[in-house]
């Protein structure tokens, strides 16, 4: 489960005022809180990007901090409507020099707002060995760096695993994914799961031309061998980019197992009801099903040749330079002890995510909830299976739109898969260059 917004329309306009907001500002190299006053009287404004229910537990952590440092102030709010709507937030304050200390930010965003010039390089900050950086997952560790500087925090990991109704699979009597699935037999289930005359699918896909459309397909591409860019030429219409896509279609165009989504809204609610036999999906799926009473297992994605990666779509705290080094130590301080394994438990468990840290398997908080979510055990361990992240690149959010469209027109039998990706390359070409 993930108790933030997950309404991923508006982004590449985003991005596009978001660049347009850059010139004029770039990092001077020096630390930004050189000079910090632990004692000094500071007050932070932190945008959470959270619905109601975690917003009441980020300002209680915020509280809770407050008492121990009564010197430091936290002002906490959404930020926004929704989670996409603080990338528009942002640039607009960097445009009129009102933006905040620290800011929840979807994974995809870091290499834009690295190129803003208003982040905090915490590259030396975190190699503390205090800070923990390492029990953070490496893909998550990656996001967090645009252009060679660690710009925020991880805020939030997940990962894509394979959940499957078994009730659907009994009725068919067809076995249960196992770790070791291949994407040969993770299509032969689908299509002897699939019922046309009860109007059930083997599995789903969104096809709205989001990144949920677009994520999904990396996994296949990593596992076939392929890249998302080559230096900054884009790469995933190589052979590998289009097996990876020519896998899907096969299922959605000519098993006709595939239900295709075209709002990213209702393939989970299509599961949850069993009208779906096997999601795609990650964590945040888990509260949902659980409240369905679902009989359900979760296991690895299908592989390639014994190779199940995944990915993993972590999220930031982005913390940013005002030029006063007092702010910017705070802030610092603070989100060190928000991400901490004793804090972070308080946070992501408490709202249903994966923890951030390896060293909170072993915590009482782990074990409860992995005994309120069967099947987040599965999860965490995955994430060893997140081995690559996707790009930091200011422009991704603009390919993956392309890429997006490109997967929508050939599961909707518009177009092949190699002339869709090449397409899609020459479209993002520019993007990811500049």
């Amino acid at each position: 489960m993930t108790t933030r917004f997950r309404l991923l329309a508006g982004g590449v306009g985003a991005i596009l005022l978001l660049s347009a907001c850059m010139g004029g500002t770039t990092d001077d190299g020096e630390d930004s809180a050189a000079g910090y006053d632990p004692n000094a009287t500071v007050e932070l404004t932190w945008w959470t990007g959270q619905t109601e229910e975690a917003e009441k537990v980020a300002e209680g952590l915020a509280a809770e901090y407050h008492a121990a440092h009564p010197n430091v102030t936290i002002k906490t709010s959404p930020g926004a409507p929704t989670t996409d709507d603080l990338l528009t937030k942002l640039s607009a304050g960097f445009a009129g020099g009102s933006y905040p200390d620290i800011s929840y930010a979807y994974g995809n965003w870091a290499g834009d707002l690295g190129a803003s010039g208003k982040t905090q390089d915490l590259t030396s900050y975190v190699q503390d060995p205090s800070f923990g950086w390492t029990e953070m997952p490496e893909a998550a560790r990656t996001v967090a760096t645009a252009d060679g500087k660690v710009i925020g925090i991880p805020a939030l990991v997940d990962n894509l695993a394979l959940i499957y109704n078994k009730s659907i699979f009994d009725r068919a009597g067809v076995d249960y994914p196992t770790d070791d699935w291949t994407w040969e037999q993770f299509r032969e289930a689908a299509r002897k799961l699939t019922d046309p005359a009860t109007k059930t699918y083997g599995t789903a896909y969104s096809v709205s031309g989001s990144e949920d459309t677009t994520w999904h397909l990396w996994p296949l591409l990593w596992q076939n061998g392929g890249k998302i860019l080559d230096g900054t030429k884009p790469a995933f219409n190589s052979d590998a980019g289009v097996t990876a896509l020519e896998t899907l279609r096969q299922m959605a165009v000519d098993d006709k197992s595939m239900y295709l989504d075209q709002t990213d809204e209702k393939y989970h609610p299509l599961f949850n009801s069993g009208r779906v036999a096997m999601i795609l999906t990650g964590p945040w799926a888990l509260l949902e099903i659980k409240e369905a009473k679902l009989s359900y297992g979760v296991s690895n994605l299908p592989g390639v040749n014994g190779d199940h990666q995944t990915v993993s779509g972590p999220d930031l705290w982005v913390l940013f330079d005002h030029d006063d080094a007092n702010r910017a130590g705070a802030a610092r301080d603070f989100v060190k002890w928000l991400t901490s394994a004793q804090t972070d438990a308080k946070w992501n468990l408490k709202v249903g995510n994966l923890p951030l840290r390896s060293t909170e398997q072993s915590t009482p908080e782990f074990a409860a909830y992995v005994k309120e979510y069967p099947g987040g055990q599965k999860f965490f361990d995955n994430l060893t299976n997140a081995k690559q992240a996707r790009p930091t690149v200011p422009g991704y959010e603009v390919l993956s739109r392309n890429v997006g469209d490109a997967i929508a027109s050939v599961l909707q039998g518009r177009a092949t898969a190699k002339d869709a990706l090449d397409a899609a390359a020459k479209k993002s070409a520019d993007a990811v260059v500049n």
